[in-house]
């Protein structure tokens, strides 16, 4: 790979070619818990500084973050009504950015007609908020399954990592670091394994990436395994285009989404939706919480415990932007290759007007594949091995273990209004 191939494909700005093409998608840009009422944040978005807010009438707006007066932060603004004002001088804004009031110019003040700060569509769906920074028309918003209400439990993990969005995207096209960085390694860190990490170990007999009208499904075959036994393999988990990745099993289904906040920063959000067991009812309005996935231990030191740990561990030691012109591929990682050929393609079809891959037109429900069991184990058995995974942060996680896995006749009972908090007192801030 050149430099400029590399400059390419991770490039983020507005006016390169991968940051107008991830232009082309809604992102999510905070969670719904921390705008329950009204409130004014900072937010970076594919290196566009902003300001998100909830302003006194419930409307929620995303605008330029520096006032077009004299550049002061709209962070800091004064909720309104409708609309902020600057805490500078209260020139005051509406959600499409433009400047309703001057209050110290003329009464007939004409110039604030002219002025209108840069602004982008925001919607709710999922107990996110999500940010749509691209051109007219507007998409529509991918309605995928994990982001409807029914009967299961959500809670939302995030982590601010300090590289490029590829690298960890690519990530997501490597089958085989499973068997060496969550089994091998672990087993060094530890000095034995136990269930989850044990099954990790397992070498690829083979693996395979198929493209689908989504992205591409990644599959994979272990020793022990028989094709048509293993869903790892016959149905294996999407890679959603362009930076979503679907995992789980019969009782956990997790969207990790990558979001680029600049070219060395990346938000990732694990979206988590756990279903009960048969016949069980999740009590009526239980909340979505929410958590923050440390990186380091109080010493500094990497938490390598638990998978996504490791990953992220693995992702900061390539460096803030991989080098890719450094690389040796090998025919293992060939479902790298095959998304980054998925990547220019799908510029290039925006380059000629087209829309690309998941840009939807028409409303409706998205449905997407996941396995049974992954990775040999038994079907829905992630449920038992939460310390394994980002969501043993959670606050309530061994509550949501207890209800989903109470019998029927115990789901039925009311649950006690102290057995768990509201949302916004388990939802912890995204820090800015």
């Amino acid at each position: 790979m050149t430099p400029e191939q590399n400059n390419t494909l991770t490039g983020v700005g507005k006016g390169t070619p991968m940051g107008e093409l991830l232009r082309r998608y809604w992102h999510p840009i905070s969670l719904s818990a921390d705008f329950k009422t009204e409130r004014v944040k900072k937010v970076k978005l594919l290196g566009e500084e902003l300001a998100l807010y909830r302003d006194k009438s419930g409307n929620l707006g995303l605008v330029d973050k520096r006032c077009a007066h004299r550049g002061a932060s709209l962070e800091y603004a004064i909720i309104d009504t409708v609309g902020i004002r600057c805490a500078y001088h209260g020139w005051k804004y509406d959600a499409q950015g433009k400047c309703l009031d001057r209050p110290n110019e003329p009464e007939n003040d004409p110039g604030k007609a002219r002025i209108c700060l840069k602004s982008y569509p925001v919607l709710e769906r999922g107990e996110m908020i999500f940010a749509y920074l691209g051109p007219a028309p507007v998409p529509e918003f991918p309605m995928f399954d994990l982001y409807r209400t029914g009967n299961f439990v959500k809670t939302i993990g995030y982590a601010e990592v300090p590289v490029n969005w590829l690298q960890i995207m690519e990530n997501s096209l490597d089958p085989v670091h499973v068997e060496w960085l969550h089994g091998h390694f672990y087993t060094q860190e530890k000095g034995s394994s136990e269930p989850p990490f044990d099954t990790f170990s397992k070498h690829h007999v083979k693996i395979g990436f198929d493209e689908f009208e989504y992205g591409i499904i990644k599959r994979r075959l272990l020793e022990g395994q028989r094709e048509e036994e293993s869903t790892d393999w016959t149905t294996g988990h999407p890679m959603i285009f362009p930076n979503m990745l679907l995992v789980g099993d019969t009782r956990v289904h997790q969207f990790q989404i990558r979001v680029p906040v600049d070219d060395k920063t990346t938000m990732h959000y694990w979206y988590n939706c756990f279903h009960p067991a048969e016949g069980v009812e999740i009590p009526k309005d239980y909340p979505t919480s929410s958590y923050e996935v440390p990186i380091r231990d109080e010493k500094g030191d990497y938490i390598k415990d638990y998978v996504d740990g490791q990953d992220i561990m693995m992702w900061e030691s390539q460096g803030e932007i991989y080098d890719r012109t450094l690389e040796h591929l090998a025919s293992s990682d060939r479902g790298i290759v095959q998304y980054r050929r998925m990547l220019a393609r799908e510029i290039e079809k925006m380059n000629k007007g087209q829309d690309p891959m998941c840009v939807f037109r028409a409303p409706g429900p998205i449905a997407l594949p996941v396995e049974e069991s992954r990775h040999g184990l038994k079907a829905g058995a992630f449920l038992n091995h939460t310390h394994s995974r980002d969501y043993r942060f959670a606050p309530n996680i061994e509550e949501i273990v207890r209800i989903l896995s109470a019998s029927p006749t115990e789901s039925r009972r009311k649950t006690p209004e102290s057995a768990y908090p509201p949302a916004e007192s388990v939802a912890a801030p995204i820090q800015s």
